[in-house]
């Protein structure tokens, strides 16, 4: 595991928040990562359809993740947009994000949702998100 995947996971399970929804982070390169969570009852809006508010969650968490790979600096998410492109229904979903472009003072990142069931992949969501990284504060002094 090289330090910046260290660095992804150990960040990823310090968050309350996210070990209760799950999420697991299953991919790191320099620039990119991947997430997943197993559906669950509660993430519901109506049966069986993962909540929009979970489909951001999911987005802007890969997005941020992926700017991690790219500076020990802490950010902020400033500008986040979602499109929904299908009901997100499934057994999992997986983000997966990249930096599309990263600066000394902001990271602009994208994702794509997919839901996996039986085995396959299907693209229910993307999305931006832009970060203002706050250069005095580093995480490595966590």
């Amino acid at each position: 595991m090289h330090l910046k995947e260290k660095l992804v996971k150990e960040f990823n399970e310090g968050l309350p928040f996210h070990r209760w929804l799950g999420i697991e982070v299953v991919g790191v390169e320099i620039g990119s990562v991947e997430t997943q969570i197993n559906w669950r009852e509660e993430f519901g809006h109506y049966p069986g359809y993962l909540h929009a508010g979970l489909v951001g969650t999911l987005i802007e968490t890969a997005c941020g993740f992926s700017g991690l790979t790219v500076t020990d600096e802490k950010h902020v998410a400033t500008s986040f947009s979602v499109n929904f492109l299908r009901p997100a229904v499934g057994d999992m979903f997986l983000a997966r994000a990249q930096v599309t472009k990263s600066g000394r003072l902001q990271i602009f990142t994208r994702c794509d949702l997919f839901v996996v069931s039986g085995g396959k992949e299907r693209l229910v969501a993307n999305g931006e998100t832009i970060f203002c990284v706050l250069r005095e504060l580093s995480l490595i002094h966590i």
